[in-house]
């Protein structure tokens, strides 16, 4: 039998999935993990300081929403970046928050967010026009 070698550290909550009923506040053990929105009025998802560089996370749509469901930036105006939405692309420019809007949203929508320590870089994607928005 072998010996398996790492070269660096392993990232805490990387592959791990939660499930997010209410609104929750991320911290950096929440780094690597996937969120799936499994509440009809998830609340909003509020990430950790932009200066976590390194710090990724993905946030996907497991349930029918009756409101929107939110990844915020705890600073504001720093989300950049870019989301497919209805095969459009829509861009992303010194956003607060990502929204993922009831009665438009889809099962398995989606936005990843990763800092370099001065911005939220986000990428997503959706089915249906407005289904996911970035305000701010």
């Amino acid at each position: 039998m072998g010996t398996t070698h790492f070269s660096g550290p392993l990232a805490v909550g990387s592959g791990q999935v939660e499930v997010i009923t209410a609104g929750k506040t991320l911290t950096a053990r929440d780094n690597g993990k996937t969120f799936i929105l499994g509440d009809a009025a998830p609340g909003t998802i509020t990430l950790p300081a932009v200066t976590n560089t390194g710090f990724r996370c993905k946030v996907i749509v497991g349930f029918a929403l009756t409101s929107d469901g939110v990844l915020a930036s705890a600073e504001g105006d720093n989300i950049e970046g870019s989301l497919m939405v209805a095969s459009t692309v829509v861009d992303v420019d010194a956003a607060d928050q990502i929204n993922f809007v009831d009665t438009a949203e889809n099962i398995g929508d989606w936005a990843s967010v990763f800092s370099d320590g001065t911005y939220w870089y986000v990428d997503g994607r959706a089915l249906t026009t407005d289904a996911i928005t970035a305000t701010g």
